[in-house]
């Protein structure tokens, strides 16, 4: 496959979708077939939208449909399909975050709302929420973060709270599935830490920013080796990888970054292939030389496997589900799918 004529740089084919606005949320369909996502507008108004649009590998083409946008209160802060969806169903339900839960089913023609689930005891006001995780061994288990320090776990076929825990003693920027009973959360307090619903009063902090309460703002769990995590640092060139098995030393620290990183992804079917990409624009694959069953071993200058230039920040990245070689990054009011 040769690269797209607006690829600035020749090491990834990618291929643009322009939206009418900024873009930050961003997710893959968990369905067979060609790549479909979903994206979030990041407007500075209590009104955005969702836009849903598939990609067609053969013609390398997009395709947006406008009965497939629909307007969402606050940018999401993130989007997430189901992440088993049933076979009798092409359409798996898509769940977004901002000032609510909300759970929406697409069809090829519509998006309906199916859920809003909110735990405030005030109808007023609820606290934002940042970001969430769809548990892939229980997926009527979804569990979100907040900034009023606390994570929720959802049961979402019955609409009602599972457990609701003060994880931090700060904001809670993201949270992660293991295991189905658990989790992982990272902190403006500048910890990771790891908690087990069936021993709710305490958790593991697994690392601890280096200078005292450095937020951590993105963690990413290893799906096919639940030994590894990774977390991102506010405003650093870092991305933290950990193994679980060694609390608080990190088994990596990959600084090949000239400016802050802002996402990270775990390939999701490659145990030892990792992907971030931040302000300088780049979008980096890393392969970590862990050889499995082996103890941990500290990482010093790893260096990524390929490297793509978008010419702008990026601010989100997804590596996709059901089609391993494409990830897709958001700058600006762009998204490009990489061939990987």
């Amino acid at each position: 496959m040769d690269p797209a004529s607006d690829s600035p740089s020749p090491s990834l084919p990618a291929y643009t979708f322009d939206s009418p606005h900024p873009i930050y949320a961003l997710a893959f369909s968990s369905a067979a077939g060609r790549p479909r996502l979903a994206l979030g507008s990041f407007l500075e108004s209590s009104s955005n939208l969702v836009n849903l649009v598939s990609f067609d590998p053969v013609s390398l083409s997009f395709r947006s449909d406008p009965a497939l946008s629909f307007p969402h209160p606050y940018p999401p802060t993130k989007l997430m399909f189901h992440p088993r969806p049933l076979p009798s169903d092409p359409h798996p339900l898509l769940a977004s975050s901002g000032d609510s839960l909300r759970l929406w089913h697409p069809t090829d023609s519509s998006v309906e709302l199916r859920s809003l689930l909110n735990n405030s005891k005030s109808s007023d006001f609820s606290a934002p929420l940042t970001s969430f995780d769809w548990n892939d061994s229980n997926p009527n288990r979804i569990g979100t973060s907040s900034i009023d320090t606390t994570c929720t776990i959802w049961d979402i076929e019955r609409g009602i709270v599972e457990t609701q825990l003060i994880a931090h003693d700060k904001e809670v920027y993201d949270i992660a599935w293991g295991e189905a009973g658990v989790f992982a959360s990272v902190s403006a307090d500048g910890s990771v830490r790891i908690f087990d619903l069936r021993d709710k009063e305490h958790s593991t902090i697994v690392y601890e920013s280096p200078t005292p309460e450095t937020p951590l703002l993105r963690l990413a769990w290893n799906k096919t080796d639940l030994r590894y995590m990774a977390t991102i640092l506010m405003d650093s060139n870092r991305i933290v990888v950990l193994d679980i098995r060694s609390p608080a030393m990190p088994v990596a620290e990959l600084q090949r970054h000239r400016a802050a990183v802002n996402a990270v992804a775990w390939a999701p079917q490659a145990p030892r292939h990792i992907c971030s990409a931040g302000d300088d624009g780049k979008a980096l694959i890393w392969e970590l030389p862990v050889a499995a069953g082996a103890p941990p071993v500290p990482l010093d200058n790893v260096d990524p496997m390929f490297e793509y230039n978008a010419g702008a920040e990026i601010n989100q990245l997804q590596w996709s589900p059901m089609q391993p070689d494409w990830i897709g990054v958001a700058f600006g009011n762009k998204v490009q799918l990489l061939k990987v």
